[in-house]
């Protein structure tokens, strides 16, 4: 948001030895955050008022003069200008050597040197509006054609920015740190600030009353959702002449960023940003439904119904929608936008003068569901005070009478207004104002601070009973802590002075949960290799499907962020598994993990509050992995993670899957156990599940409990000596049903011999020469004794042994 000094002393004075910079800087402090001062000023500078003394065809150019220029120097200055409208006399906008333009108004500023354009001196520049930046202000009727200020009453030779009356300051205010404030979104609100932040009288915002009606119109209004629409606000003005508006009125705008229309338009938008309060113009002619009878009806938007905005374009509304209505069609989104079909042309002579309230969520969700944000929704969204749209009908009449001499009222106020504020009053006991803010700070302090604001305050001892404005009574102030919150931004944060407050040091209260996430990321992150993603937790419908789950067990929200996820996760696969398939489009190796919670309505979690319990809310860790022609993605997968779960003195074991889960290959799939209690489950993706996804290439899932592994995971550190004898490694292949698991062999093998210290399974193949119903698997033992070198031959002897009870144990045959 962008406010104007000028615009801001016509309110309140500001002390002489404030210079803008130190009043941005005070706002900062005291009321909002100031991005940029900016001095217009500057933009002018060394560009003056200038009379064309002479012009003379170039003797080497067809389409150029060679001009002399006076303004305000002891000698005129030679100009090369190629202006299709320069003549003799005229007034000008000169820029001299140092100016800085922008050629065409197009490209960079450009400082103007002197030149010689085809052999002929040139020290300096007859100026466009465009390349001046007054092309909204003075609008070019030739493409190649020159600021002409004759018809104006200009003093040759003084700078134009003076002589224009160009001369404001504009402070670039960051609208994020106002979203709390709706009395700040207009030029009035911030003359408040600052007069209560220099001490300085605030003028009354006091437009003249509305006068009786001068004609027949009859206006009829039916506001019949009150709860959306609070307070509307209708009048009949005819005897309008749509123009351009005058000078004083479209410098005003330009100096805030907005630019000129009309008088009529304009006139809205200075309301609404002077006082805050957005307003619209109806052209009388386009919604009447009879001879000088109009009927407007607020009212929510049928499903499906049209709307189609000022600059043509077309939304399908909802029911959630308010809309200004007539019988046949829908004039305006209420508090958003008007309809192309009854905006004010150059053709309107009445309009019907619309300053109204609307709830601010209806608002705000009405602009988020079209993606239609304006001027207008941006402030209605924030909670305005009812009673302001009175005060904003007020002054657009008086500024209408301004601009459009003949206009006069044609049918009488309406005004449907049902509302009310909690203006308290607040109790506010002056012991607490100083216990929160630090600050021995005397009470009529307090009161006077209070009172510039606008608050209504009354002393009875030490408790101030407080009445607060109806401009900060919409959900900004309301509790005692509000009120401290005013005295102490005026009294000034930095005039309170750092102390360390007093505190005993104890450590804070352990977070195992918090402490075990930031174990995993670590590992997995800097020693495993895998990168860690963060994904939303909402879904989409397609992706649910497309993974084999079931919607119905997924949480629907009823007000979804956004449109296309509208359901909250009760895994992470879902969510890796694209990440995997966008993944791969770049790389041949994707090595991923993702940390957050899940919501399971099929289990209880906390209370909520109000008597009932939320969905259960864990906290999962997940491992993706994939590689373009790695065939034995799980091995990968549970590899790393029992190596992880190792550091943190855990060991994990997978068992044959007691149930199959959504989106696994049903023959590669396994539980995660810690101890007896299982934790998650580690699988292959299921082909089907990939092909649907975009994967085009073998991928693997781990997902675990992290609420579930806290009582088996341990933050104290274990070492083990290091073997003082080497140890001996043979490998090992047999052919065994397939129904023979994992686990059974590899514990089988651990336990055949005491010198058996390690076994890992490194290949299983099924397919060409290999029996139907066999597999063939390979194992590589590791031998070691802890009291000598073992020998060839021992361990010769003790691999024989395990092979030959092997073959007893499981029906093995051993493939040489």
């Amino acid at each position: 948001m962008l406010v104007s000094q000028n615009w801001i002393e016509q309110f309140t004075t500001i002390p002489n030895d404030i210079t803008p910079e130190k009043l941005g800087e005070d706002l900062t402090l005291h009321v909002v955050e100031v991005e940029d001062v900016i001095d217009e000023a500057k933009f002018l500078d060394k560009i003056f008022v200038g009379r064309v003394a002479s012009v003379q065809k170039h003797p080497n150019a067809d389409k150029l003069n060679i001009c002399t220029v006076e303004f305000g120097e002891a000698h005129p200055a030679q100009v090369v200008c190629g202006g299709s409208n320069v003549t003799e006399g005229m007034l000008c906008a000169f820029g001299a050597l140092g100016a800085k333009v922008r050629w065409h108004g197009e490209g960079d500023l450009i400082e103007l040197k002197k030149a010689k354009i085809r052999d002929a001196e040139s020290y300096g520049m007859i100026c466009a509006s465009d390349e001046i930046g007054l092309g909204e202000m003075f609008p070019k009727g030739d493409e190649k054609g020159i600021l002409d200020l004759s018809d104006m009453n200009l003093e040759v030779g003084k700078p134009l920015a003076e002589a224009l009356g160009l001369e404001d300051v504009v402070f670039d205010i960051d609208n994020k740190s106002m979203t709390h404030r709706p009395d700040l979104w207009g030029q009035y609100g911030m003359a408040r600030e600052v007069a209560a932040m220099y001490g300085q009288a605030l003028k009354k915002y006091e437009p003249p009353k509305i006068g009786k009606k001068n004609g027949n119109w009859k206006l009829e209004i039916d506001a019949q959702d009150k709860e959306a629409c609070p307070r509307y606000m209708g009048l009949v003005v005819e005897g309008i002449e749509v123009g351009e508006s005058p000078e004083w009125l479209k410098k005003r705008l330009m100096a805030v960023g907005v630019q000129s229309i009309n008088n009529v338009v304009d006139v809205t938008n200075y309301v609404m940003l002077e006082l805050g309060q957005p307003m619209h113009a109806f052209d009388a002619s386009q919604i009447a439904k009879g001879k000088e009878q109009v009927a407007i009806t607020v009212r929510k938007a049928e499903a499906g119904e049209q709307f189609v905005s000022l600059d043509d374009k077309e939304f399908v509304l909802t029911t959630e929608d308010l809309v200004i209505a007539t019988d046949d069609r829908v004039i305006a989104l209420a508090g958003v936008k008007g309809s192309n079909n009854s905006g004010v042309t150059d053709e309107t002579t009445t309009i019907v003068l619309e300053s109204a309230n609307f709830d601010a969520v209806t608002v705000r969700r009405t602009s988020m569901r079209h993606g239609l944000r304006t001027d207008a929704s941006t402030r209605f969204e924030k909670a305005l005070d009812p009673h302001t749209a009175e005060l904003a009908m007020r002054r657009a009449v008086e500024l209408l009478k301004q601009v459009c001499p003949n206009a006069t009222l044609s049918s009488t106020l309406c005004d449907q207004a049902e509302f009310s504020l909690d203006q308290g009053p607040i109790e506010l006991d002056t012991d607490f104002v100083r216990r929160k803010m630090g600050v021995d700070l005397p009470t009529k302090d307090m009161q006077r601070i209070l009172e510039s604001l606008g608050f209504g305050v009354k002393a009875k001892k030490q408790v101030l009973h407080v009445t607060v404005p109806t401009w900060r009574a919409t959900k900004d102030v309301a509790i005692k802590e509000d009120l401290v919150e005013e005295i102490a931004r005026m009294y000034g944060y930095d005039n309170i002075e750092s102390v360390l407050p007093a505190f005993p040091i104890t450590p804070p209260v352990r977070n195992p949960l918090r402490e075990l996430e930031t174990s995993l990321r670590q590992l997995f992150a800097y020693e495993a290799g895998y990168t860690e993603v963060s994904n939303y937790s909402f879904v989409s419908p397609e992706l649910i499907e497309k993974t084999g789950s079931s919607i119905e067990s997924h949480i629907k929200l009823s007000n979804p962020v956004a449109k296309d996820r509208p359901y909250l996760r009760r895994n992470l696969v879902e969510g890796m598994l694209q990440n995997v398939e966008s993944n791969l489009h770049r790389f041949d190796v994707v090595r991923l993990f993702e940390i957050g919670k899940v919501f399971r309505n099929d289990k209880k979690g906390e209370e909520d509050g109000i008597g009932g319990q939320l969905a259960k809310q864990d906290t999962l860790i997940a491992l993706a992995y994939a590689a373009k022609g790695d065939e034995n993605p799980f091995a990968e997968v549970s590899t790393r993670f029992a190596e992880v779960m190792d550091r943190l003195g855990a060991a994990v074991v997978y068992k044959k899957a007691a149930t199959p889960h959504d989106f696994v290959h049903p023959g590669r799939t396994a539980d995660v156990y810690i101890g007896d209690m299982q934790v998650g489950h580690v699988a292959e993706v299921h082909p089907m599940v990939r092909e649907a996804l975009g994967v085009d290439a073998r991928s693997a899932m781990l997902e675990v409990n992290l609420n579930l592994l806290l009582d088996h995971v341990s933050d104290e550190s274990s070492y083990n000596p290091l073997p003082q004898y080497p140890s001996v490694e043979r490998d090992i292949a047999f052919l065994v049903d397939t129904t023979v698991q994992h686990d059974d062999i590899a514990a089988f093998l651990i336990e055949s011999d005491v010198l058996t210290t390690n076994v890992e399974l490194f290949d299983v193949f099924q397919g060409e020469g290999v029996p139907e119903g066999k597999k063939s698997v390979g194992y590589r033992i590791t031998y070691r004794s802890d009291e000598k070198t073992l020998e060839g031959g021992e361990v010769d002897a003790v691999h024989e042994k395990i092979i030959e009870n092997l073959t007893k144990k499981f029906d093995a045959t051993v493939r040489t």
